[in-house]
């Protein structure tokens, strides 16, 4: 374990700080009980750390009411939520080519089986889509424009601050899909006018899978699209629509949600997200650089000194993704991502379709430049064998 460097943070960043984790065991073990069903001591101290949980989520995405920060499984639970919410047969929405399955399937299905219009506006050859092009696709029956805020791919950043002012004044729902941003990038869902945005616990908000949500801003009506337990108003036949209950069914990950928290916590000691963003792109530009000069290593959209995560793709010539992957694995203990990213739009887009995707390096917080250098000499053996 101690030689393993692990590059597949974009997946899920590991190794989950060891507060975190002390965290989630102290309240389960301790206040590990059922809040806002009863008022009984353990109860209330449960509550008070899903309150914790929500107030500090709220202000950390710039919100304005913590009661409208909700709960889920994870982003993609938050974006079906959302987008079986905001439409309806006959209606328009508007996504892009660097999508995630957890907005292309929702939005097919709306498609396929509701009639729902769908347009995909492509990014340029950087790696990023023009807020005008969006632009030029609303009409009068977009409902709803759905977009991430970083590729899970390719790792660049879109303008969603400008996207998100075109919808505000075209009257359009703007909804964010912040799952590899959330906790690395500065988001400010006032500034950046975003009315949803769906987000993951277990990547940059440092706690395990199984937890996520939605801030949903004071000017949206959404209506419920699931029913069940709210622990509140239970002789009601339909689901209560005061917030949260209105999206929260049945009883939550109270011990994910403890971790989130802690998370909170975790970022504030370590410097912010700008901190942590920084030192994890300067280890990315390292290993970036590293491997520039490879003659038969081909990057995809990686010019790391524009809006960038620390992530970026590649492939060696001659070589399936899979079977590079696989020897950074066996041979050199390091962890990459291969494949299509569960994102086919993008490997469309870059090319990399025939080749079966991508390889995938993904920096974390917890990396160091022993790793780095590890990989970097990893890569330029493979490289170089490959040649021969």
């Amino acid at each position: 374990m101690s030689d393993l460097v692990y590059l597949d943070n974009a997946a899920t960043a590991f190794p989950k700080p060891p507060e975190v984790l002390k965290a989630m065991t102290e309240f389960y073990a301790t206040r590990g009980v059922n809040p806002g069903r009863t008022g009984f001591d353990l109860a209330v101290e449960a509550e008070e750390t899903l309150l914790g949980a929500r107030r500090a989520l709220t202000a950390f995405f710039g919100g304005t009411d913590a009661n409208r920060l909700v709960f889920g499984h994870n982003v993609t639970d938050a974006l079906n939520n959302l987008i079986d919410s905001a439409l309806s047969p006959g209606d328009h929405a508007i996504s892009t080519c660097l999508e995630h399955n957890s907005v292309l399937r929702p939005l097919y299905y709306h498609q396929r089986e509701r009639g729902v219009e769908v347009d995909f506006i492509p990014f340029d050859a950087a790696g990023y889509v023009d807020p005008e092009d969006i632009a030029g696709k609303i009409k009068d029956n977009t409902k709803l424009v759905v977009m991430n805020h970083g590729s899970n791919v390719i790792g660049t950043i879109q303008p969603v601050a400008e996207v998100g002012r075109i919808c505000r004044e075209k009257g359009v729902l703007f909804a964010v899909d912040a799952a590899q941003t959330a906790g690395l990038i500065p988001i400010d869902v006032g500034e950046m006018n975003i009315d949803v945005l769906c987000f993951t616990g277990h990547k940059s908000l440092m706690c395990p899978p199984g937890t996520g949500g939605m801030y949903i801003a004071e000017h949206v009506e959404l209506m419920p699209v699931r029913s069940g337990g709210t622990g509140v108003k239970s002789a009601m036949k339909n689901q209560p629509l005061d917030y949260p209950w209105r999206f929260e069914y049945g009883t939550l990950n109270l011990m994910g949600i403890a971790g989130l928290l802690a998370g909170q916590e975790w970022i504030a000691a370590h410097g912010g997200v700008e901190k942590i963003y920084e030192y994890e792109m300067n280890l990315a530009r390292r290993l970036r650089n590293g491997v520039a000069g490879l003659e038969n290593v081909t990057f995809y959209c990686a010019d790391m000194e524009r809006d960038h995560l620390p992530v970026f793709v590649f492939n060696i010539d001659g070589m399936d993704a899979s079977q590079t992957g696989t020897i950074l694995d066996v041979d050199y203990d390091v962890i990459t991502r291969t494949g299509l990213h569960c994102a086919p739009l993008v490997h469309e887009g870059i090319g990399t379709t025939k080749q079966n995707g991508t390889v995938r390096f993904s920096v974390g917080a917890f990396n160091t430049e022993q790793h780095i250098d590890t990989a970097i000499n990893a890569l330029s053996e493979i490289a170089a064998y490959a040649m021969t």
